[in-house]
């Protein structure tokens, strides 16, 4: 089924990646200004995709890894339009856009026939949602991490170059690093227990022990521990960041089975 405005949304997004990029050694905004367009109006086309998939399938875009991969890329990027609306941070761009592209891309790669689901399976978009929805905010509290390290880094080697100046302040960072955690954990934890709902309708268990369940579980685990570490413990936001980061990539795991 051709999907109208997939390939176009691809190329916006592309483009105002560079732009974005570019935006940070430059002193003038007018690039990530006009990045920020682009981006709005390929957002415009996005949806218009998401559409076509729910219209054309009769279900929710989210029964293949293909339509989880364009829902998830234009979460990533309505999330980073809010946060540029509310607290006027192009530079976020330079970073949410590339993984937006990366996700469209990859999305290209594993494309498939749409197909419309048995009724029995027509009720696990809310686990999928939800936790494509919590792997958006684990997203930008990886984004916000690699900010933070990258801004640090400028600082103590006392380089001010350009970049230096379009990044975020540090608190701002920590502060969107630990409010997309508390946004994501919760939403990882409701899919996680919608989809036992669903496992134990389907098959009688609400736990099978199958891998996807498995690395689901751990991701859970590890963010509730940096939770339990920022709010108890008292864990400081460089190794908050380090941890976001690395507990990104057990996302991704996750990600690549929540289909």
């Amino acid at each position: 089924m051709h999907l109208p405005y997939f390939e176009l949304t691809l190329i916006l997004y592309f483009f105002a990646s560079g732009l974005f990029v570019t935006s940070l050694a430059v002193r003038t905004n007018v690039l990530s200004g006009l990045a920020v367009g682009m981006t709005a109006f390929g957002i415009v086309l996005h949806s218009a995709v998401l559409h076509t998939l729910l219209f054309g399938t009769g279900h929710a875009p989210l029964s293949s890894l293909y339509e989880v991969m364009v829902f998830f890329s234009w979460g990533l990027v309505l999330a980073f339009l809010i946060v540029e609306y509310a607290y006027r941070i192009p530079a976020l761009g330079s970073f949410v856009l590339p993984l937006a592209v990366l996700a469209l891309i990859f999305a290209a790669t594993v494309r498939d026939d749409l197909h419309v689901l048995e009724p029995v399976l027509s009720n696990v978009w809310l686990h999928v949602v939800m936790t494509v929805l919590g792997t958006v905010a684990f997203a930008l509290a990886f984004v916000a991490g690699i900010m933070y390290l990258i801004q640090e880094h400028l600082l103590k080697s006392k380089r001010f170059i350009t970049m230096y100046y379009k990044l975020p302040p540090l608190d701002f960072l920590d502060d969107l690093n630990r409010k997309s955690i508390l946004l994501g954990f919760p939403l990882l934890t409701l899919g996680i227990a919608a989809g036992a709902v669903w496992a134990n309708f389907v098959s009688g268990s609400y736990w099978n022990w199958e891998p996807k369940q498995i690395s689901t579980a751990l991701t859970w685990l590890f963010y509730l521990i940096v939770l339990l570490g920022r709010f108890m413990v008292g864990w400081r936001a460089k190794r908050a960041a380090y941890l976001t980061i690395i507990g990104f990539v057990g996302v991704l795991v996750t990600f690549a089975n929540v289909g």
